[in-house]
């Protein structure tokens, strides 16, 4: 996994004033742990919270900073904070963090909890001073290991420092946090699924509202934020707004860094912390070293699989939420891939399709029967066996699917890579409609009574 600097060729390296997510890494890779990550301003930002702000100032300071959400919805984190309820008489509240990372060429939390665990740990511990919560839950994707066991190992850490537990800093705040490995669904994503997946219920997502921060895990307050959102907690409370804001390039509404990549056939795929703003052909040609000898782009996502497919003209738009809607489609994770000149969009399609068909919880009709209805169109097309109207039917799908249609986000994410695709490379789906025989079929004829 790749991290380089915001200068091309790593002429600038990584810095605290430029790099709040990535300036503590090791060149070797390894994690970093208490010591090394104290001796590099670690928890600095928690002590200072605790000492010099109340809760209402920390939940403030996260929204003038401009923080949103790094998991792909993008909402504001500080609006987000202020909906938990602030009747002192409700004791027990929750704080999760989601790093059910399961969205397909997205490996950035997975980075973070595994190079940098003790950054997340304390993001987490000044999110729960300000919004009270006693307690507070990691749900991790069952397959990142080697992060399970770095986290647990910086709980074990940070109890021992006295950072997490009873009475933390001699503030009279008490805060426990456990990590808890999920069983593998892309589902659990959705922050109410996860909740109940952390129940110990099936992972469906719940009905809206009321809201988790009003009724959620067990019934009470709960606040849940993605892995990187709150990695940018403590650099926000330490350094402050303005600096924060100043981060980002002119002209993007987003405020910070982003955690940004490049997958696919290109010459340096990677992982990079950059300001909001950089135009994806930066991203693409600086930093990923644009395509590798012999392949051309033919195509990108800029967020995840869930995204809309963009075409190589797109690349000089804006990297931050308002850019790349912009041109069609959403920000979302932002680790784009590259489709390459080699690759078929209905081979590319039928396989996204058959995975966000499988990931489905099912639960309500669009999703669960619209998703492999897609799956069965697209095969039949890749296998030169389409029909006159799949096209149209596809498309249909599309709209049916589409946002405000279904119970969660899952289907409208599944279907918008498909309704870019369709629009942009046509062609080679109407190559695999079967073409019209003369021939009637035996059935199709009209029946005459009495015959």
């Amino acid at each position: 996994m790749t991290l380089t600097s915001f200068g091309p060729a790593n002429r600038i390296q990584r810095s605290a004033e430029t790099h709040p997510l990535t300036w503590r890494l090791r060149d070797d890779g390894e994690a970093v742990w208490l010591d090394e990550y104290q001796a590099k301003n670690g928890y600095a930002a928690a002590r200072k919270a605790f000492a010099e702000m109340d809760q209402d100032a920390i939940v403030q300071t996260v929204k003038d900073a401009g923080l949103k959400g790094r998991g792909g919805a993008g909402f504001p984190t500080g609006v987000k904070w202020g909906l938990m309820p602030k009747d002192e008489s409700i004791n027990i509240r929750y704080l999760l963090c989601n790093a059910d990372e399961m969205e397909p060429n997205t490996w950035k939390d997975r980075m973070l909890m595994e190079q940098l665990p003790h950054l997340l740990i304390e993001g987490m511990l000044i999110s729960a001073r300000a919004l009270k919560t006693y307690r507070g839950y990691i749900f991790l994707r069952g397959e990142y290991t080697t992060a399970a066991k770095h986290l647990n190992r910086a709980v074990e850490e940070a109890k021992a420092a006295g950072l997490l537990g009873k009475n933390i800093l001699g503030s009279g705040f008490d805060f426990e946090l456990f990590v808890h490995t999920g069983a593998g669904r892309y589902i659990c994503g959705e922050e109410t699924a996860l909740i109940n997946s952390l129940e110990g219920r099936r992972a469906n997502p719940r009905s809206k509202p009321p809201f988790p921060a009003a009724v959620g895990v067990w019934g009470k307050p709960t606040c849940v934020n993605n892995v990187e959102t709150l990695c940018n907690v403590p650099a926000i409370i330490a350094d402050g707004v303005d600096w924060y804001k100043s981060l980002a390039r002119e002209g993007s509404e987003d405020m910070g860094t982003k955690l940004m990549g490049f997958s696919g056939k290109v010459k340096n795929p990677g992982l990079w912390e950059l300001p909001f703003g950089v135009t994806g052909r930066e991203l693409f040609e600086d930093y990923a070293g644009g395509m590798r000898d012999g392949f051309k782009l033919k195509a990108w996502q800029p967020g995840g699989a869930g995204t809309g497919f963009l075409l190589p003209e797109h690349l000089d738009a804006q990297m931050y939420a308002g850019g790349i809607a912009k041109v069609g489609t959403r920000m979302g994770t932002g680790l784009a891939m590259a489709v390459d000149d080699s690759v078929n969009m209905v081979s590319l399609l039928r396989n996204m399709e058959q995975f966000f068909a499988r990931e489905s919880c099912g639960f309500c009709t669009p999703c669960r029967d619209g998703l492999p209805w897609s799956v069965k169109l697209l095969m039949a097309i890749e296998q030169g066996k389409g029909q006159p109207g799949d096209i149209e039917t596809l498309l249909g799908l599309v709209g049916f699917l589409g946002p405000g249609k279904t119970f969660c986000a899952h289907a409208p994410g599944a279907v918008e890579p498909l309704g870019s695709a369709i629009k942009y490379f046509r062609p080679e789906f109407e190559a695999g409609i079967a073409p019209v025989t003369a021939a009637v079929p035996p059935l199709a004829r009209p029946i005459v009574v009495g015959a």
